[in-house]
């Protein structure tokens, strides 16, 4: 009986090892996993419409950028050879979520893309992502398609936040427009551009031009997808639905589950401060074991003010690797007590804090001091004693909890004069003690022997 056991734990042991390579395995150079007929149906979804503007953060609301993206998307796409293409909405309307999902339905289309311009809560965040379904055929579909779209995008010089999946609270798709779609069996995919509230993304979508171009770079990822050819353009894709990521669509590919929580390690470390320039290198450490990180960013002022987000060191958002320990350099103004704290973002946008790295004293650099010159303080500098080189002209602003050699001399020697001192002081009182325990003693004895023997002086002799 022991050994069926035995056997069956190591055959489901195999059996798990081999349906996590199925699932996980990202081998690139696939084939699409998608299977299409003849003529491939494409149904274009231009975001929002009528009252639901969209984000109004930038110039211009979000539903009129869509609709111009949307028909340079379809303009580009019926060049294409053996292609039908439809569009949710022509014109400034409002449709619903249902509706949408039901042309696409009606259609027997192949898959449908909702176009979308992003903004955030606080205006910080910056670059492109495609939102795919749960659901593991689509999932698989989307994500296929997303490596495409992120790879036109990044072309074009945006920064990629990934491909992602979100779920509401009863495990289904969070973004109305996949789970519509979906459960009328539509794949789908939301293509977020960029941010229209941050100035790092503003280039791309500022004018009507580049809501044009971007909807033409969405058609020529839909038609490297599809492997689509034009002869009135001279192009020929039908090689790069052959290139894709290899993915197993019975299974939700892990990397685009939304990771719900912060990253699980953030440290920093002093590495260097230069009191001549103002420039403090430090050492970042950072580990997020759910995905990759995507931003950091830094306070000089012990977290009241950080600066803008910065793209994570070598991060890369296809492959979803990313440095974990890398160096940071910053510039200190003269007259600046830093208090240093580093944060890092994940593909959630969760952060978590460094340690503080705080300073004794502020910079001083920069300026001549006791009315001599800058040359002429550095030769008094270099003249004296590397010990006393730092009094001389420039301030010490070693970390609160660094110590030096010196320091450390120097607290020995304090400590041992200390110690000396305490020495001194209970030996004085020590002797006082003595003194005064004798003296007591003393006199009781004369009181003894005169009231034994009375006054000497009237004894016989």
């Amino acid at each position: 009986m022991r050994v069926i056991k035995y056997k069956i734990g190591f055959v489901s042991f195999g059996l798990s090892c081999f349906l996590w390579f199925v699932c996980e395995a990202n081998v690139f150079a696939a084939p699409r996993l998608q299977d299409t007929g003849e003529k491939t149906v494409i149904v274009i979804d231009p975001g929002h419409g009528g009252v639901n503007e969209g984000t109004i953060a930038g110039e211009y609301p979000e539903k009129i950028m869509t609709l111009i993206s949307a028909q340079a998307m379809y303009e580009e796409l019926i060049q294409f050879d053996d292609v039908e293409v439809h569009m949710t909405r022509t014109d400034d309307r409002e449709l619903s979520l249902a509706d949408r999902a039901e042309l696409a339905k009606k259609v027997d289309a192949d898959f449908l893309f909702s176009l979308h311009y992003n903004a955030s809560e606080y205006h910080t965040m910056f670059g492109t992502e495609v939102w795919v379904s749960c659901e593991p055929t689509y999932n698989a579909y989307g994500y296929q398609f997303g490596y495409l779209q992120m790879q036109e995008m990044q072309d074009l010089g945006l920064f990629l936040r990934g491909i992602k999946t979100k779920l509401n609270d009863q495990g289904k798709d969070y973004y109305g427009i996949l789970r519509e779609s979906a459960e009328r069996e539509v794949p789908a995919v939301i293509i977020e551009h960029c941010h229209v509230d941050e100035s790092r993304d503003i280039p791309y979508c500022k004018t009507e031009e580049d809501w044009i171009k971007l909807g033409q770079t969405d058609a020529h990822a839909v038609a490297k997808y599809f492997g689509l050819s034009s002869k009135s353009l001279d192009l020929d894709y039908s090689e790069d639905s052959n290139q894709l990521p290899k993915v197993n669509e019975n299974c939700r590919v892990q990397s685009t589950m939304r990771d719900e929580t912060a990253p699980d390690v953030c440290t920093i470390e002093l590495l260097n401060a230069d009191d001549n320039t103002g420039e403090i290198t430090i050492q970042v450490t950072a580990v997020d074991y759910d995905s990759p990180l995507l931003y950091y960013d830094y306070s000089l002022d012990g977290g009241t003010t950080y600066c803008p987000l910065i793209p994570w060191p070598d991060v890369d958002a296809l492959e979803g690797t990313y440095t974990d320990v890398f160096t940071l350099t910053l510039q200190i103004e003269s007259g600046m007590q830093p208090e240093i704290i580093v944060r890092a973002y994940n593909f959630a946008d969760l952060y978590t804090e460094s340690n503080l790295l705080p300073f004794l004293q502020p910079f001083s650099y920069g300026e001549a001091k006791d009315d001599l010159s800058a040359e002429e303080t550095q030769k008094v500098t270099d003249s004296l004693p590397e010990r006393e080189r730092h009094s001389a002209g420039t301030t010490t602003f070693l970390p609160a909890f660094a110590n030096t050699e010196e320091g450390e001399k120097e607290v020995s020697i304090l400590t041992f004069l200390q110690i000396c001192l305490v020495f001194v002081i209970v030996l004085f009182g020590v002797v006082i003690i003595s003194q005064i325990i004798t003296y007591r003693r003393r006199r009781k004895r004369r009181r003894q022997h005169r009231k034994d023997f009375g006054e000497s002086k009237n004894q016989p002799r």
